[in-house]
């Protein structure tokens, strides 16, 4: 079960390593919206020489892509850990919710924490980054200037629509993307006596009707937000769930 919030990295490439070839660095995240399940977060590199040879145009915006076609992208990422590193940070929705309501710090704050942390963590075991990826949270020149003050020698381009233009961002995302719907997909309940015959019938996790339905069949007094530790219990829909039910 998903109790707390957790950052991944694949092995580093040895050869980037050795050979200190300049690097390109995407970042994308995953998962801002829904009510249900982790935010994730991810990071994609590789040579600049290798990079429209190993992250080619097949890899896009991955909620342009369906989930078979982002699996099967995501597996040639990992099947060429010779050339290429990922990792995620995934953000449990206990930890969103806490850090929002109790530590005042709102979403956009903690997307540009997880994000520097994941670049920051590549930059660390030695891999020579020089360029920087990021699809924009906010503003684009506010975060590329947030950016640029963590990362000076780096070259840092931060757009709107990232994750479309720039095949490195896209294998960000589908990183992200698809280590949430794994996450959402196998979730474990870790609350004991729910009683929803339907308990894994939650879908997508959007704010939709059958999230909806989902989140007031599964209000519990004993719980702390009032829901199981799947639920974004600080979310608008769910607190007015709540609030509905007095």
């Amino acid at each position: 079960p998903m109790t707390e919030s957790y950052t991944y990295h694949s092995p580093t490439p040895t050869i980037l390593l050795e050979t200190q070839k300049p690097c390109i660095l995407g970042v994308d995240e995953a998962g801002r919206g829904p009510v249900l399940g982790p935010m994730c977060f991810g990071v994609a590199y590789c040579a600049i020489s290798e990079y429209e040879e190993l992250i080619d145009e097949e890899y896009k915006d991955s909620k342009k892509l369906d989930e078979k076609k982002r699996e099967l992208l995501l597996q040639r990422i990992i099947n060429n850990q010779d050339n290429v590193g990922w990792g995620v940070r995934s953000l449990s929705p206990q930890d969103i919710s806490t850090m929002t309501i109790r530590d005042k710090i709102n979403l956009n704050a903690q997307s540009h924490s997880s994000t520097i942390q994941l670049i920051r963590d590549v930059i660390i075991t030695g891999v020579n980054i020089k360029k920087i990826y990021v699809d924009t949270v906010g503003p684009p020149e506010k975060y590329r200037n947030l950016l640029a003050a963590q990362f000076p020698q780096q070259e840092i381009i931060v757009e709107k629509a990232a994750d479309d233009k720039f095949p490195i961002v896209s294998a960000a995302s589908i990183c992200a993307k698809v280590t949430r719907d794994h996450i959402l997909r196998d979730w474990s309940f870790i609350e004991e006596n729910l009683t929803d015959p339907d308990l894994y019938k939650y879908g997508s996790g959007y704010p939709n009707e059958k999230t909806r339905l989902w989140l007031e069949r599964n209000v519990y007094p004993n719980l702390l937000g009032f829901y199981p530790s799947i639920v974004r219990w600080h979310w608008k829909p769910a607190r007015q769930i709540l609030y509905n039910k007095g």
